[in-house]
């Protein structure tokens, strides 16, 4: 059923997503900002993918960069710049919006497009968490070999001549290394319109259904934040049957921004968590417990809130959530190994053995 979304709902998604974010997706202050000013402008519906027709034409909308980034500026009308460049390109409107994941902003992904535009805002994530890559949130479209990619981008400030705005159509992997290079150019971080595709594809490849999950995180959250931190952390653990496996301070946290992305690790209670952008692997001496696309998550304990991987600090205090990626609604492109094999490269763990249960 339709669902008109409201303040109280947009608290919940920011806090939820962030939580699915598990390490990335963005912050909650941006999420939040983005969908009050979403609010402002219009009514957002929040409609299933059964209330859509299966020939609708559905963009991706996000951001695609680093968000540790210092120089990162994204105006909210650069959201609706991008819609309206892309639309121009394929000289036709779309129907609807789905974000490409959960996080802290990523969840509200495709509020403000559909305030202004007066179209649904679908509940069918390219995927349930966050992810680090735009392969990864491209529902399997990598793999259709006459897929034309078309993807627009804009960002930056331009009072410090750092501003960008990008149109490349070709294969996925070409453009989104395109638009994560206009992302660095940009300062950090880019608004994007990506992959139209039918919504019977969404409802076969994507993650139907997660952006109510993560409104359902939410609610529990606060549920619980009314009693202590310790309780509003045992409540989100509960919806997504998650474990707490490290509470402690933060340890030898190390950051560095490359290549547009976040990458990292640091210990907690002898556990060590590596990100890239998102948080990858958690492993107790050397024992490998949770792996992406599991959830790993941290929460500070002292306000019980999702803290981001580009938010942690040296001697924080926080507990590590963990659940299996069963436990998550998950699009298809986290169930291809060879996307996995390039997170190895950059975090230098392994990662294939451990998800897909075989040496390639």
């Amino acid at each position: 059923m339709s669902k008109r979304l409201t303040k109280q709902d947009l608290e919940y998604a920011v806090i939820g997503g962030s939580i699915l974010g598990g390490g990335g997706g963005g912050s909650i202050e941006m999420g939040r900002e983005i969908g009050e000013r979403a609010l402002e402008i219009g009514d957002v519906y929040l409609v299933s993918t059964d209330e859509i027709p299966d020939q609708a034409v559905l963009l991706t909308v996000s951001a695609v960069g680093a968000p540790a980034a210092k120089m990162k500026k994204v105006k909210p009308e650069d959201y609706l710049r991008t819609i309206k460049m892309y639309e121009e390109v394929i000289n036709r409107s779309v129907d609807g919006f789905i974000t490409n994941e959960n996080g802290g902003t990523a969840t509200v992904n495709g509020w403000i497009q559909a305030a202004s535009y007066g179209k649904p805002l679908v509940d069918a994530p390219c995927n349930g968490r966050a992810h680090p890559t735009g392969i990864m949130g491209s529902m399997g479209l990598h793999k259709l070999k006459d897929y034309t990619s078309v993807q627009t981008a804009v960002g930056g400030d331009s009072e410090k001549q750092m501003d960008v705005e990008v149109y490349c159509r070709g294969n996925i992997y070409n453009t989104s290394s395109i638009v994560r290079q206009a992302s660095i150019g940009a300062g950090g971080l880019v608004a994007v319109a990506r992959n139209h595709v039918s919504a019977d594809y969404v409802k076969n490849n994507g993650a139907p259904g997660a952006i109510a999950q993560a409104i359902e995180i939410g609610e529990a959250f606060y549920k619980g934040i009314k009693t202590s931190s310790d309780e509003a952390i045992r409540c989100v653990c509960e919806v997504v049957d998650a474990q707490i496996v490290a509470k402690g301070k933060v340890k030898d946290y190390k950051i560095e921004t490359l290549d547009g992305f976040d990458i990292g690790m640091f210990q907690v209670d002898n556990q060590e968590l590596t990100f890239w952008n998102e948080y990858m692997t958690l492993d107790l001496g050397g024992d490998r417990l949770y792996t992406f696309p599991d959830l790993i998550m941290t929460m500070n304990l002292m306000t019980g809130r999702p803290v981001t991987s580009a938010e942690i600090e040296e001697n924080m205090e926080v507990a590590v959530i963990a659940t299996k990626s069963e436990n998550l609604i998950l699009g298809a492109g986290m169930f291809d190994p060879d996307l996995l094999e390039d997170v190895e490269k950059v975090i230098g763990r392994k990662m294939v053995p451990y998800v897909f249960k075989y040496e390639k």
